[in-house]
């Protein structure tokens, strides 16, 4: 009788090297576009009710805050500040808080 053979071990054949293409990367040095603040014309508020919350929010003097509810009172809305997106964030929940119709959105 003959001695028992050792199983046959299958060894895989290594696999065909991937062809990994290296992503295009955009060389140009961006910064951080800030996000802008917009309050928006209602016909609930006060003129004068929005340069009060304007001044006190954002410390504006009273002729920044008078010219900004002026623009937003005749061209429909104006931004009232700019940052992070989280302080852009915080902004408006203060705005939404004091009545006013604000939102946020990425400077051009």
């Amino acid at each position: 009788m003959s001695a028992p053979s050792a199983p046959t071990r299958v060894v895989p054949a290594p696999p065909a090297p991937l062809e990994v293409q290296e992503p295009e990367l955009d060389e140009s040095v961006g910064t951080d576009r800030p996000w802008l603040v917009i309050v928006w014309n209602d016909p609930v508020n006060l003129m004068s009710y929005v340069v009060y919350v304007l001044q006190k929010l954002f410390a504006y003097s009273r002729e920044k805050a008078t010219r900004l509810m002026l623009e937003v009172h005749h061209d429909g809305k104006a931004v009232v500040s700019d940052g992070s997106r989280e302080k852009a964030e915080a902004d408006v929940a203060r705005l939404h808080a004091h009545g006013l119709w604000a939102t946020m959105e990425h400077s051009a």
